[in-house]
């Protein structure tokens, strides 16, 4: 800190208190924190480079297909990296409170059972079930993560939305991300840190009651530190979700990297089952 505070004062003035002319201490205090956090990221990775993938070269992926269906799936963290993570993200994230934390299914607002966040690159914005948000500043620990996915897969994402499960109590019920800001060449790549969790695809056409055709789910677990893609045109012909499993007491963290097109564009809302 005071190496931090020494190195700032030959480039500006410095009052009693450690902050600059004319800016707010609290300010001052918060700006130090967040420089701090970011180098402790950075150092442990240095330090840790070593026992690190090479994202650069190819990773064990298995393919997961059926009709409609293409999707990618592989461990890119180890078991020591995604603990790391996880407690990294438990420090940073932001999650939403108050009307951001709510959810409008057919005309009716409930809360969304579980935690959300969005961060992403400046002036991003992501609508879904007539709710807009707007990207956060990524963290070191996001931005790592950010990177490693796309040296995986080669593909640039500019967004994240995070949900937290803080246990098998939460869930996401079934949804298809489709909406219009999505570039729809790009994959969307979901990053699983925490407790293991079912993921369930569900055809379009073999959902409900009054299903059209008979069609067998796709069942996925998706593990600590995984990876899914989902590959155009899953999110077209596959509902997800990942149901509840009440006995399970443990939390998890899930990033869903996405490329969204700013070509100013009105979302279109995808409609999302809190049942």
């Amino acid at each position: 800190m005071e190496k931090l505070v020494s190195t700032l004062s030959k480039k500006r003035k410095f009052s009693h208190d450690g902050t600059a002319d004319g800016e707010n201490p609290r300010e001052h205090l918060k700006k130090i924190k967040q420089e701090e956090d970011s180098e402790s990221i950075k150092k442990y990775f240095e330090e840790e480079d070593a026992t690190f993938p090479d994202f650069s070269q190819p990773i064990p992926w298995q393919k997961i297909e059926a009709e409609g269906l293409d999707c990618d799936y592989a461990l890119l963290f180890n078991r020591e990296e995604a603990d790391h993570l996880f407690t990294e993200l438990e420090k940073e994230v932001i999650y939403h409170t108050g009307d951001q934390a709510k959810i409008q299914v057919f005309g009716k607002v409930y809360n969304i059972p579980r935690k959300q966040a969005t961060y992403g690159d400046a002036g991003v914005t992501y609508t879904y079930s007539k709710v807009t948000q707007v990207a956060k500043t990524w963290t070191p620990t996001m931005a790592y993560v950010r990177d490693a996915v796309t040296k995986a897969t080669g593909q640039p994402f500019n967004f994240v939305l995070i949900n937290r499960y803080k246990d098998g109590k939460d869930h996401m019920g079934e949804h298809r991300d489709d909406e219009r800001e999505l570039d729809p060449l790009c994959p969307i790549a979901s990053v699983s840190l925490g407790a293991a969790r079912d993921f369930i695809f569900r055809h379009k056409e073999a959902r409900g009651k009054r299903f059209r055709r008979q069609i067998e789910p796709v069942k996925l677990e998706l593990g600590h530190g995984s990876l899914l893609l989902m590959n155009p045109p899953t999110n077209t012909h596959w509902y997800h979700s990942l149901p509840a499993r009440k006995k399970l007491g443990l939390p998890r963290i899930n990033l869903t990297f996405r490329r969204i097109l700013q070509d100013g564009k009105k979302g279109r809302s995808s409609v999302r089952s809190l049942k």
